[in-house]
C-alpha cells in the first residue's frame, strides 16, 4: 500500500529521491525447499516531504508480516551488548533509578538492554512484537509483552497503573507505520518527569556516507532532527537533548520529555540542518546519482576479481546486505556463500540472491580470497573476529561509501 501523504504530517506531493526497484523483504530468509518458489517483491522508493522534512519510503508492508516472527537477535552482536551495558549504567546513575522506578523498552528484542537494568535492581518491562524473540527474553527473566506498541496498548498500561520513568526506543521508530500513534503512546505512558530515550539512524549521515543499503521495507522513515522535533511537538513532547553516535553508521540519541527547554545541542543541530538545506529536497536530490555510480564501481571491482579467478564470499546475512545485493544484482554468479554468527540464520538462504548462509567457521574451511563485508557497521568487530583469516592472506571489501579493500 502506497501512502498518498506523508506518514508524519499528512502532506501530499512527496518528492522522489531514489528508486531501488522491486526487492524482496530484506529479512525474508528462505529454506532450501523455498528456493524454487516465487518470491514476493515490493517497490523500494525513497521520497521527501517538503512540509515537515521527513524522508520515507512509499510502500507499507503489514507489520505483522515483517515482525511477528523475526530473525534478528541483538545479543549476537558483542558491540551492541557492550553498548547497551554502558547506556544502562549511565541512565541508572543520571536518573537516580531505584527499586521504585520502571524502565520500559519498546521493541526490546531478546532483553539485551533490559537485562542490565534488571541486574541493577530496577523493575523492567519489555514490549516486543516478535513472539519468538519475546519468548527468548522471558527465558532470560525479562518480563515481556509480545504486542505492537501504540495508543491501544498505552491506554491499557496506563489503566492498570503502569507508568515509566524511562522509556527506551532503540532503532524502532523508523520501523513504525503509525508514527503519530507510537509517539502519542509514549506521551501517555511516560511519567510527567520521565524521559524517553530514542535512537534513530541519522539521515544526514546516511546521505553523506552513501549508506543506501540501510533502506529496506522495515525502515519506513529516515530522520533529521527537524522532522523529529515536528513529530514530537505534535504530541506534547520535545527533544530536550541530542547526541550523535557512530553506531549503525551514524545515529541520533534523543532525550524526549514533556517538560524542559531544548539544550544548546538541540538548537545548534537544528540551525545546522536548516543552514545545510536539510529542510529542502535539493539536499537529497544527488543521492540517487551517487548510488548509481557506486553500483557500477563495486560491480566492476567484483567482476574484475572473478575474471582473475579469485574466490569471493560475503560476511553478514544482514538486511542492509539484502538491499545491496538485490539492488546491485550480485548473487551466486559472483559470491559462493555468506557467513553469519546468528545460528538462527545458518542453513537458510538470502532473499532474492539465494546465497547459502553458513557459520563463520566456513571462512577458514573454504578460504575465499575476498569477503564482501555486508555488515560494514560492525567492521571493527568482524575484523577482530577474523584475524586468523586475515593473517592467512584473506581480504575484506568494504562496499560503502566507496569500495575499498582491507
Amino acid at each position: 500500500m502506497t501512502p498518498a501523504v506523508c506518514r508524519s504530517c499528512g502532506h501530499g506531493n512527496l518528492d522522489l529521491v531514489l528508486s531501488l526497484g522491486r526487492t524482496p523483504l530484506a529479512n525474508a530468509l528462505l529454506t532450501k525447499e523455498q528456493l524454487d518458489q516465487p518470491e514476493e517483491t515490493y517497490p523500494l522508493d525513497l521520497v521527501f516531504c517538503s512540509a515537515c522534512a521527513l524522508v520515507q519510503i512509499t510502500e507499507t508492508v503489514p507489520p505483522e508480516q515483517l515482525f511477528s516472527h523475526y530473525l534478528y537477535f541483538t545479543s549476537f552482536s558483542d558491540t551492541m551488548v557492550q553498548y547497551a551495558k554502558e547506556l544502562a549504567a549511565r541512565v541508572v546513575e543520571s536518573r537516580r533509578l531505584g527499586p521504585e522506578s520502571l524502565v520500559v523498552e519498546l521493541a526490546s528484542n531478546d532483553g539485551y538492554l533490559l537485562q542490565f537494568y534488571r541486574d541493577a535492581g530496577i523493575p523492567v518491562l519489555g514490549i516486543e512484537p516478535a513472539t519468538n524473540i519475546a519468548e527468548e527474553a522471558r527465558k532470560r527473566g525479562i518480563p515481556t509483552l509480545d504486542r505492537f506498541f501504540g495508543t491501544e496498548l498505552a491506554g491499557e498500561l496506563v489503566a492498570e497503573g503502569t507508568r515509566a520513568d524511562v522509556m527506551h526506543a532503540n532503532n524502532v521508530l523508523a520501523h513504525v507505520a503509525d508514527l503519530n500513534g507510537f509517539v502519542a503512546g509514549i506521551a501517555q505512558v511516560l511519567k510527567p518527569d520521565g524521559v524517553a530515550i530514542i535512537e534513530v539512524p541519522y539521515v544526514r549521515t546516511m546521505l553523506e556516507a552513501l549508506e543506501f543499503d540501510t533502506i529496506y521495507h522495515e525502515h519506513l522513515c529516515y530522520f533529521s532532527l527537524i522532522a523529529l522535533q515536528a513529530l514530537f511537538l505534535r504530541h506534547g513532547l520535545r527533544a530536550v537533548d541530542v547526541e550523535q553516535l557512530p553506531i549503525h553508521g551514524g545515529s541520533l540519541r534523543l532525550f524526549v520529555q514533556s517538560r524542559g527547554e531544548p539544550s544548546a545541542a538541540v538548537r545548534i543541530m537544528l540551525d545546522e540542518e536548516r543552514a545545510g538545506g536539510m529542510d529542502g529536497v535539493e539536499f537529497y536530490s544527488r543521492f540517487g546519482e551517487r548510488v548509481e555510480s557506486l553500483r557500477e564501481e563495486l560491480r566492476t571491482m567484483l567482476d574484475d576479481l572473478k575474471r582473475s579467478d579469485k574466490k569471493l564470499a560475503a560476511y553478514g546475512a544482514s538486511a542492509k546486505g539484502s538491499t545491496l545485493l538485490n539492488y546491485m544484482g550480485i548473487g551466486r554468479e559472483t559470491l559462493d556463500f555468506v557467513v553469519d554468527r546468528s545460528t538462527v540464520k545458518q542453513g537458510l538462504y538470502t532473499p532474492g540472491t539465494h546465497l547459502p548462509i553458513l557459520a563463520p567457521e566456513a571462512v577458514l574451511d573454504h578460504r575465499p580470497d575476498y569477503l564482501l563485508l555486508l555488515v560494514w557497521n560492525l567492521t571493527s568487530e568482524v575484523l577482530r573476529q577474523q584475524e586468523k583469516y586475515r593473517a592467512q592472506g584473506g581480504k575484506f571489501i568494504i562496499p560503502v561509501p566507496e569500495p575499498k579493500v582491507v
